[in-house]
């Protein structure tokens, strides 16, 4: 046998194994227990209201029943308010409310409460979060201090309507969620909801730019190349990789260089944007593929250095912009996004933030798991591991309730917890969770026709004074 052949056979046979191996989910399932605590929940809401005052239904309890209904999906929220008050279920909290008292709760109390709950957490869970995703552009990393990638995305339609919006036929969409997407950590570090689904994209660029860090690179689609939004990623010290729009005019200054490729001649330019009538005119560079058909790529960058992103490496990086579209996909699809349990924009945004905080849980130990078997962690299906995640947590719960009630039963002796991580239950083989290859050809969304007529719950008559 050749040397070549071996080297295939022996490579083949630790896929093999590796896919035999188990990993254990346990430690996913006490990753929100962990860091989204009781205090923590206290400290965001003492720092953040203004004339809100602590109910029965807390914000701890709050984030605690959202969450349950991200992990359950429950039919409907006056289920899981009935398993909750009976206290029954383990998974829900126990609050002794009415139901009227919870949807009250969601209506009144600001959203606000619920965005810096989830700031707060993504800050304390960084320093545990591993830097694996997308390895061959690790290069990048000490050039910039991050790399964010930043997208919008409609929430998808109430179907259960308020009394408002009976005569309305239009689909009613409740807002819409702008992101911005770690390309290293797999997650979003930045997450804003905002209740007018018509707001364009540049002002809910505007509203998050004070809370990007300094240094950071941002990836966007041709949306975002506007110099206006050059303008101000100078103004804040942040730098910006788009797609170039062609409604921005460009005057050439210098040619920085001209290379072969494999897909044509790659040019880096250094111009002059903008006409100088809505914002000053910007210095950037202007990178574009020419194959054999006509220009392929062109991408527009205001960082000037060469050394620090060469037109080669801004090419490998841009195509990594639909990362986010898998972010919007797992919170819609795989967290049950498109369904919203409420049509009170409060109420959404809960769940949208709840749906936020499980979907930074499991990609961080996705890629804890990946780390440990020694796999890319894209190799990890969300699909398929998020359901077996789910399961898990709520097993768990139902034995942490048992132990609970063994130790009130027995007071004054001292009885130790067992080893849940040892648990078999919450072990799984790594074949369970991978991703299968994809059969034949990728089916096409239809387009409905509903979809452009839609409105936003913002500008309806009395919607307004609900958001």
């Amino acid at each position: 046998m050749s040397g070549r052949k071996a080297k295939q056979k022996r490579k083949a046979a630790k896929a093999v194994d590796v896919q035999k191996m188990e990993v254990n989910l346990l430690e996913t399932a006490e990753l929100l227990n962990q860091y989204v605590t009781e205090s923590l929940c206290e400290t965001v809401f003492q720092s953040t209201r203004t004339t809100e005052r602590q109910r029965v239904w807390s914000l701890y309890a709050m984030v605690e029943f959202w969450t349950a209904v991200i992990l359950r999906a429950p039919k409907s929220l006056q289920q899981a308010l009935e398993e909750s008050a009976a206290g029954k279920n383990p998974d829900w909290p126990q609050v002794c409310a009415t139901p009227e008292a919870f949807f009250q709760r969601s209506r009144d109390l600001s959203r606000r409460f619920f965005a810096s709950l989830y700031q707060a957490f993504v800050e304390r869970i960084e320093s545990i979060a591993p830097s694996c995703f997308n390895p061959e552009l690790r290069g990048l990393k000490e050039r910039f201090s991050r790399i964010w990638i930043v997208d919008g995305s409609r929430l998808d339609a109430i179907a259960h309507r308020l009394k408002i919006l009976w005569q309305i036929r239009s689909p009613i969409l409740p807002g819409c969620v702008t992101a911005a997407y770690d390309l290293f950590r797999g997650y979003a570090p930045l997450l804003h909801f905002s209740a007018d689904a018509a707001e364009s994209e540049m002002e809910r660029m505007r509203k998050i730019l004070p809370e990007i860090p300094k240094g950071t690179l941002l990836l966007g689609d041709r949306l975002y190349a506007s110099v206006q939004l050059f303008e101000l990623l100078s103004g804040a010290e942040l730098f910006g990789l788009f797609r170039r729009n062609a409604k921005v005019g460009l005057r050439k200054l210098q040619c920085l260089s001209r290379q072969r490729v494999e897909g044509g001649v790659l040019e880096d330019w250094l111009v002059e944007a903008g006409s100088g009538q809505t914002a000053p005119k910007q210095t950037l560079r202007w990178i574009r593929l020419r194959g054999k058909r006509g220009v392929v790529y062109e991408l527009l960058t205001s960082v000037l250095d060469s050394q620090r992103l060469s037109a080669t490496e801004a090419m490998e990086l841009y195509p990594c912009r639909w990362d986010v579209e898998r972010l919007f996909y797992d919170l819609k699809e795989v967290l049950n996004l498109h369904c919203f349990y409420a049509a009170n924009p409060n109420a959404v945004a809960m769940q949208v933030y709840a749906a936020g905080l499980v979907h930074t849980a499991m990609r961080i130990a996705q890629a804890r798991i990946a780390e440990q078997v020694g796999i890319a962690p894209e190799t990890i299906s969300t699909e398929k591991f998020f359901p077996r995640m789910a399961a898990v947590t709520s097993q768990l719960n139902f034995l942490q309730a048992g132990a609970q009630a063994l130790r009130e039963a027995n007071p004054g002796t001292r009885l130790r917890d067992p080893a849940w991580s040892r648990m078999k239950f919450g072990r799984v083989k790594l074949s369970q969770i991978t991703v299968e290859p994809r059969k034949g050809r990728r089916r096409k969304k239809r387009f409905c026709v509903s979809r452009k007529r839609w409105k936003s719950f913002h500008h309806i008559p009395g919607g307004k004074k609900l958001t």
